[in-house]
């Protein structure tokens, strides 16, 4: 993955931008901003507006896309309002996004609201994540929940890639951003290309569309259109052979251009740019030539191929602002003053959040000395790294459990539950000194905040005691290659670059992982 950061128009990444976007015919989008913590009469300001571009044809893989994160705070936002429009409503460009509504509202006030009127309110065509997930999911005849998926969850199916959103709530308006920011904003839309090119595959495999091809003579060439609901899309030599005629176009004028005959719609493309070199020959205001070098531009946008063209025929779709959403709908207790209690409690609240002790296990109270925690689904990735450093860590028996089930959970296990959200701390009446609120955002800083906050004593024969995946111990004696290969028949497969070097194997007693020494040495380096 090529990552680009864009914060000034005169730079040379600006360039490679512009360049790249001319070549593109898919492009992911996603925004960050600031979260708001509270009600606000407006909305939210996007800092950072990311696309990631596929550039080359159906066979090129998704990780060759180049990511370009357009720093909102720093560009002159007037100035490159008009590239953006343009990409967001080009027909050669499929825009991917994950529920990009939202975005899509944010993104048009902050332009409007510095100068970039009259801000955006369309894409198309466009596709939505949740519904090439569907898609795919009734192919492989699965039910589909009414409940949408988290693009984490989404990309961890489809792609086997975990997506960590735990940078999700950073503040994105503080610069410079953190190395972490932004390989977590670049992933984001980075992993749209990979979903979509999984989409694209499995549709041209199973032959989900139509598409009438008709061949028709040139000169000694032959041209291909494709029947379309929308203007023909011509492909093949002929496009080559419109553009050889150019130069014979400009004296002709655009009123004879326009009214020449369609001959079986074959020639709408040629027609529109035989009137491009009229428009180019006789420029001579400031407004004409704004007008040529935006035509140039769209005419020099590299076209879908066939097969995108017929997706984008069949799923695509367009996505729409109404009036109503460009204001922030005004919230029910609008008006209602908050009293000087509820702040006293939620001030007391953050109070809480420091650890007091002594933990359950402690020996004191009758436990047996082995610390073990419930990790929420707000720190769930610290569930992981807890369990690499051989710490007993749980997650929730459900995925969308509720307080007090968290809270029994604890309290039955004999856990601390560790979290992120301050409203558990109501609960800390219920079970006294089991709930602790995680400071830290990046996983290896909670780690390491968890160890000191709670003493614990981390040694060599703990790393990697514990299966990562789902808690479970391992298998005290380690396993031969032969005796791996044939535990992972049918379950896991084991690359066979590890056959030849006389590695160890442990497998976990609960779930049947394999694990071998190589992520034991890299654990290893990491502590």
């Amino acid at each position: 993955m090529d990552i680009h950061i864009v914060s000034s128009i005169d730079s040379s990444e600006f360039t490679h931008l512009t360049r790249t976007l001319s070549k593109s015919t898919v492009i992911g989008l996603d925004a960050e901003w600031k979260p708001v913590r509270s009600q606000r009469s407006t909305f939210p300001t996007v800092t950072l507006l990311q696309l990631a571009c596929q550039i080359g044809d159906d066979s090129a893989g998704w990780d060759e896309s180049v990511v370009f994160l357009l720093d909102l705070s720093s560009l002159p936002l007037p100035s490159i309002w008009e590239l953006i429009k343009d990409v967001l409503v080009s027909p050669d460009i499929l825009k991917l996004g994950f529920k990009f509504k939202q975005d899509l509202i944010y993104l048009s006030s902050t332009f409007r609201a510095q100068g970039g009127n009259p801000g955006f309110d369309k894409v198309e065509p466009y596709m939505d994540i949740t519904n090439i997930y569907r898609f795919l999911q009734h192919k492989q005849g699965k039910k589909t929940s009414k409940d949408t998926k988290s693009l984490s969850a989404i990309c961890e199916e489809i792609l086997g890639l975990h997506l960590s959103k735990e940078l999700q709530c950073s503040d994105w308006s503080h610069r410079p951003l953190t190395e972490e920011q932004i390989r977590y904003a670049a992933t984001d839309a980075h992993c749209l290309l990979g979903i979509f090119k999984i989409f694209q595959a499995k549709v041209i495999k199973e032959g989900e569309f139509e598409v009438v091809c008709h061949q028709f003579p040139c000169g000694n060439r032959i041209g291909f259109l494709l029947k379309t609901s929308g203007p023909p899309f011509i492909t093949g030599p002929l496009f080559n052979h419109v553009n050889e005629q150019h130069q014979s176009n400009v004296s002709l004028g655009l009123k004879g251009i326009l009214e020449m005959p369609d001959c079986e719609n074959k020639l709408v493309g040629r027609k529109f740019c035989n009137a491009l070199d009229i428009v180019q020959a006789t420029a001579s205001s400031e407004e004409c030539e704004r007008i040529a070098r935006g035509v140039e531009v769209i005419r020099k946008t590299k076209p879908m191929d066939e097969s995108l063209w017929k997706i984008v025929r069949q799923y695509g779709e367009k996505l729409f602002l109404r009036e109503s959403d460009r204001n922030p709908k005004a919230s029910r207790r609008k008006g209602k003053r908050r009293s000087s209690v509820v702040v006293c409690e939620e001030k007391q609240l953050e109070n809480y959040g420091d650890w007091q002790g002594p933990p359950p296990w402690d020996i004191s109270l009758g436990g047996d000395g082995c610390p073990k925690f419930l990790c929420d689904v707000m720190v769930e990735g610290l569930a992981k790294h807890l369990r690499c450093v051989g710490v007993d860590a749980a997650v929730p028996h459900s995925r969308k459990p509720e307080p007090r089930e968290l809270i029994d959970q604890a309290y039955k296990e004999k856990r601390v539950l560790l979290t992120r959200d301050a409203k558990l701390l109501r609960h800390q009446y219920l079970i006294k000194n089991q709930i602790y609120r995680v400071n830290n955002l990046l996983k290896n800083e909670q780690l390491l905040e968890v160890i000191e906050v709670f003493q614990l004593k981390i040694s060599e024969d703990q790393l990697m005691s514990r299966c990562t995946k789902c808690n479970g111990r391992f298998i005290q004696k380690p396993l031969t290659v032969e005796e791996a290969i044939e535990a992972a028949k049918g379950f896991q497969k084991i690359p066979n670059c590890l056959f030849d070097k006389n590695l160890e194997f442990w497998q976990c007693m609960d779930c049947n992982q394999l694990y071998w020494e190589v992520v034991y040495f890299l654990f290893s380096l990491i502590l």
